[in-house]
């Protein structure tokens, strides 16, 4: 800054003591502040005390302009094919020492290395921005679409959604990166986003000054008074995992108590079709089961499906359906949510 100084100490000074205090600057001070520092002097002629000399020096904080983003948390984004509203979040900092207005732009990577690895492979589709209106940290219906956050006060930080829908057709292990990217503007007027904020050039002036001060990392320009920071979407479809028991019944000698496998008992199998890894829902299932030789289809008892499984015990509890022809026991399961295990349970009888 140009420093303007007045001089108020008499030319015919015999003999000067002076004292000087250093300003004190402290990180965040408000750009356009003043800060003025006083020095007083005290001095004798002839061993008479003159008159105390005052003066001052006065400069104006300039503008220094830093923004940061960051994402929320520091893993991928789990998804299933075909989802709608995936969520990531990042949070937006104002780090300058002055309201200023960010404006708000969502792309996507172009192929490469996700921010959590894989390789982008994938768009997701209809891609919005949302700030988190009610600070809750959780995407919902109150939050606010917009293409850029209005006058920011110094230090404030706000929570940034980015919501796309996930296309169909995308297997276990697709990724798809997205950036969002903050440009400081001038946060001139409430209610529409100010220009972009630029560096002063030239030599200190006596009026606030712009100074950008953004940081390179994570694979950021350094100041260019624009920082962004990269989240990805990684599918994790359906995974559904397949098992078959069996268990005695009865048989002709023993009835139900401590039944043994002899000619005649009757032994139900269990199909347990459980979706244990995967967050989306597997749909159009269908299971097909030929009977083995030497046993016979216990029509009496019929086919439940949809049942349950309690531990690794499978429940006769499904409902009946499914059907049977030409030795093959054939089934088609309702869709399988995360988490969910259905069954298909029936009988036979050995030869």
């Amino acid at each position: 800054m140009t420093r303007s100084v007045r001089l108020l100490a008499s030319a015919s000074l015999a003999a000067v003591a002076a004292m000087g205090a250093t300003p004190a600057f402290a990180a965040g001070t408000t750009a356009g502040s003043t800060i003025t520092n006083s020095v007083t002097l005290d001095y004798k002629v002839g061993g008479v005390s003159q008159t105390q000399k005052s003066t001052s020096d006065s400069f104006t904080v300039d503008r220094k302009v830093n923004l940061l983003v960051t994402e929320v948390g520091s893993t991928t984004t789990s998804v299933s094919p075909g989802q709608q509203s995936a969520v990531t979040a990042f949070t937006v900092q104002n780090l300058s020492n002055a309201t200023i207005d960010l404006a708000l732009s969502a792309t996507q990577l172009n192929g490469g290395t996700g921010a959590h690895g894989g390789t982008d492979n994938f768009d997701v589709t209809g891609v919005k921005i949302y700030v988190d209106t009610n600070t809750n940290g959780t995407f919902d219906g109150s939050d606010t679409e917009v293409t850029y956050l209005d006058q920011v006060a110094a230090d404030d930080s706000k929570t940034v959604f980015v919501v796309s829908n996930v296309p169909l057709g995308r297997s276990t292990g697709d990724v798809a990166g997205v950036r969002l990217t903050a440009t400081a503007a001038e946060g001139t007027a409430a209610g529409s986003v100010g220009g972009t904020i630029t560096a002063s050039t030239g030599a200190n002036t006596t009026d606030v000054d712009t100074v950008l001060a953004d940081s390179n990392a994570g694979g950021n320009t350094q100041y260019d008074g624009i920082h962004f920071a990269e989240d990805d979407y990684t599918i994790l479809a359906a995974s559904l995992s397949l098992s078959k028991t069996s268990r005695i019944v009865s048989d002709p000698v023993n009835g139900s108590t401590n039944p043994k496998m002899i000619p005649g008992a009757t032994v139900e199998y269990c199909i347990a079709v459980a979706n244990a890894s995967g967050s989306a829902s597997a749909t159009n299932i269908s299971v097909s089961d030929t009977l083995p030789g030497a046993t016979t289809y216990d029509s009496a008892f019929g086919i439940k499906i949809n049942g349950t499984v309690t531990g690794a015990v499978c429940n006769a509890d499904g409902s009946a359906g499914g059907s049977y022809a030409s030795g093959v026991v054939a089934a088609g399961l309702t869709d399988i949510g995360a988490g969910v295990t259905r069954t298909v349970v029936f009988r036979v009888t050995i030869n």
